[in-house]
């Protein structure tokens, strides 16, 4: 039995359809000087991936404005919420302290992979986790750099995001969770 094999017959990693909502953080866009290419290169990524976009949303850097719009964000949400913007050494760039103070579990693995995908990944700060039944990920504020970090980990976080509510062993075979090797 393949690890993506369990549940209800016919359920495949894609089933039932992953809901998404989208976080542009950037002073600029809020004040409208800025275009958002980045949020709307995340949303096309999601609609290619089969993932319904349920909500995007715009604020400003800072610590409690990530904070407050992933809070409001994540209010009875079940799935992705994925920041754009506001991970590099910009003296504004807090996207990491804002989703920090709301997260209720950090997922490193996740960060992990999605800083390998480019050199300039590096300079990322972005970080992983949950907030009740959302999974949180940070990405750059690039058009280019935030499609390849969610594609980076787009294979698995639908499957993260169906444990966050499915309390069933989800590998009864006796095949490893990814929880018990880090």
């Amino acid at each position: 039995m393949d690890a993506h094999d369990h549940g209800p017959a016919g359920e495949t990693p894609a089933d039932p359809v992953l809901a998404v909502k989208v976080l542009t953080v950037s002073d600029g866009v809020v004040h409208g000087v800025r275009e958002d290419r980045s949020g709307a290169a995340l949303v096309a990524l999601c609609n290619a991936q089969g993932w319904h976009v349920a909500d995007t949303a715009v604020t400003a850097d800072g610590i409690d404005e990530v904070a407050g719009a992933l809070q409001r964000l994540a209010d009875g949400f079940h799935g992705l919420i994925v920041t754009t913007g506001g991970t590099g050494f910009g003296p504004r760039d807090l996207t990491p302290e804002g989703t920090l103070a709301v997260l209720g579990r950090q997922a490193p693995g996740l960060a992990e992979a999605m800083r390998l995908v480019n050199p300039l990944g590096r300079l990322s700060r972005g970080v992983a986790g949950t907030l009740g039944t959302a999974l949180v990920v940070n990405t750059p504020g690039s058009a280019r750099g935030c499609v390849e970090c969610l594609e980076a980990v787009a294979d698995v976080v639908p499957h993260a995001v169906r444990l966050l509510v499915d309390n069933a062993d989800p590998h009864p075979s006796g095949e490893g969770s990814g929880g018990s090797h880090g």
